[in-house]
């Protein structure tokens, strides 16, 4: 049909999923030859590259890869960190595509059509390369094929010098050379090792027939293949030829918890509404605590007189499900942002996640509360607003004061307390912000070769108007300096400014420094 939009796919592989799966939760052993193995026999599911250099391979048992390796490190096979795993795959695809299919086991597909190339930069390589940077960030290292169908796609993610895409209608050309193997799901499998499954009995007959590729296969007759496999080798002919009937199924958005109600009467002042809406917060609660999820973001809708609405979106830093907090933060909001009329009714809908999970400690410290540290941070969002809580880093640039907030994540605590290391007697500065303007009496330097002389301090004195407690003044003993630095030259107004440290007569030290542009003098710190 004209006009009809090109189906574009892309799919996710995280390399050896168990052990990727493991190592995202003890990243110490991301350095040692590492086994995963499951079963009675403890036959290795997954090895680490270290392992595999030793020459351990997956089928082996656990005590033959110790006869190879005598410091191998084994773990079983942990399915609740798979689930969460594969949760953190999904959570990547929703980052690039509204339609996104749990492919099990390491496997994400995504649904590419519709979606701009300037959002992908230069094109679906390099969406591609931003999709395989996101799940290295997450400890999922792995790869991502784009194709016209699923098929391709998960062909060509297991395919090294990823990402690997495959041109429009070019699925055929690029599934004839491959093994005949990558027509199934599990196309690391060997299919001489298939016991039982229709695939992969299919699979030996093939090889039995001396087809080797996908291409061979895609050669013979069609109603040949049918005669001889029934439909299943049909929709394997099929697929040689690179048609993939099989659509992408999006997986439905996680479910909200909504609760409703209606007042018998209109409600005009806030603690009557409080006092309603505590039984419906406690309900809410309730059902997360049910399923073991947290709200994330809550949503308050508002029926008011006499058919307005008000709305409200609450964001937390972090999954919750105690209802006095939940509770609190409506208080604040509604605080801020009361209705400008008696409420009707109600509607609380919440989107849910998974709660962070504390590991407690035997012997060491206590952690903190990951739900407690929510409710405070929450709480502190709600009365400081966004982008005022939060953890200071350190931003790239050259300017003292440059930082930026992160969110507030704190590490766990030590596994023992060590004993504070003696100071080394180091100077400290004490940061003025924002800086304390002030004024300079200079002698200019004697220097010739400098194109603009720099004036040095030599008493400086606080200006009148300065109502802040810290006074800064007196005559300078000493100045070293100026340090230069220029910052954000490109920008209508950039950083020029001469640094100074200063030891004042009253053996005070302090840093200074003049604004080229702007010729002002500011103090922003004493040393201790």
């Amino acid at each position: 049909m004209p006009g009809k939009r090109k189906a574009r796919i892309a799919c996710l592989r995280a390399a050896l999923f168990p052990l990727a799966a493991y190592l995202r939760g003890a990243p110490e052993l991301a350095r040692e030859a590492v086994v995963v193995h499951e079963g009675p026999s403890a036959r290795i599911v997954a090895a680490s590259r270290l392992a595999r250099r030793a020459g351990v391979r997956p089928g082996l048992t656990v005590a033959q890869a110790r006869n190879i390796e005598s410091g191998l490190v084994s773990r079983t096979r942990d399915p609740e960190r798979e689930h969460t795993a594969q949760e953190v795959l999904l959570e990547i695809a929703d980052a690039f595509s509204p339609r996104v299919e749990d492919g099990g086991e390491g496997m994400v597909y995504l649904d590419l059509a519709g979606i701009s190339p300037a959002s992908a930069g230069n094109g679906e390589h390099s969406l591609g390369q931003s999709i395989m940077q996101d799940m290295d960030a997450a400890g999922l290292p792995g790869r991502v094929g784009i194709a016209g169908s699923k098929l391709a796609a998960r062909a060509a993610a297991a395919l090294p010098r990823s990402p690997n895409v495959v041109a429009p209608r070019g699925e055929a050309r690029f599934l004839a050379p491959l093994p005949l193997k990558s027509l199934f799901e599990d196309g690391s499998r060997d299919p001489d090792s298939a016991q039982d499954g229709d695939d992969f009995g299919v699979l030996h007959t093939l090889k039995l027939w001396g087809l080797r590729t996908v291409g061979d296969l895609a050669g013979l007759p069609a109603a040949e293949v049918h005669s001889r496999l029934g439909e299943r080798g049909t929709a394997l002919h099929s697929a040689a030829r690179g048609f993939d009937p099989e659509p992408l199924t999006p997986r439905p958005p996680p479910p909200t918890f909504r609760e409703s109600q209606t007042f018998e009467w209109p409600i005009d002042n806030l603690e009557p509404f409080l006092f309603v809406a505590r039984g419906a917060v406690s309900r809410l609660a309730d059902r997360l605590d049910a399923r073991g999820m947290g709200c994330k973001r809550l949503e308050l809708s508002l029926k008011v007189e006499p058919e307005g609405l008000h709305e409200l979106a609450i964001e937390l830093p972090a999954p919750t499900r105690e209802a006095r907090t939940l509770l609190s933060l409506i208080r604040l909001h509604l605080e801020d942002e009361p209705p400008r009329a008696p409420i009707t009714s109600m509607q609380l809908l919440a989107h849910p996640d998974v709660p962070r999970q504390a590991q407690l400690s035997l012997l060491g410290p206590a952690a903190l509360s990951p739900d407690r540290l929510a409710a405070v941070t929450a709480r502190l969002l709600a009365l400081l607003g966004p982008n005022r809580v939060g953890s200071p880093r350190t931003r790239n640039g050259h300017l003292p004061e440059r930082f930026h907030l992160a969110d507030y994540d704190p590490p766990p605590p030590p596994r023992i307390r060590l004993e504070p290391r003696p100071g080394r007697g180091m100077l400290a500065v004490r940061t003025l912000r924002p800086p304390v303007e002030v004024e300079v009496l200079t002698t200019e330097s004697e220097e010739t070769d400098r194109v603009a002389p720099c004036p040095t301090p030599r008493q400086i004195n606080p200006l009148p108007t300065d109502e802040r407690h810290v006074r800064i003044e007196g005559a300078v003993r000493t100045a070293a300096g100026p340090w230069e630095i220029e910052e954000g030259w490109w920008r209508e107004a950039p950083a020029m400014r001469d640094y100074w440290d200063v030891e004042l007569r009253s053996g005070a030290v302090c840093r200074i420094y003049r604004d080229r542009t702007s010729e002002r003098w500011f103090a922003d710190g004493v040393y201790d």
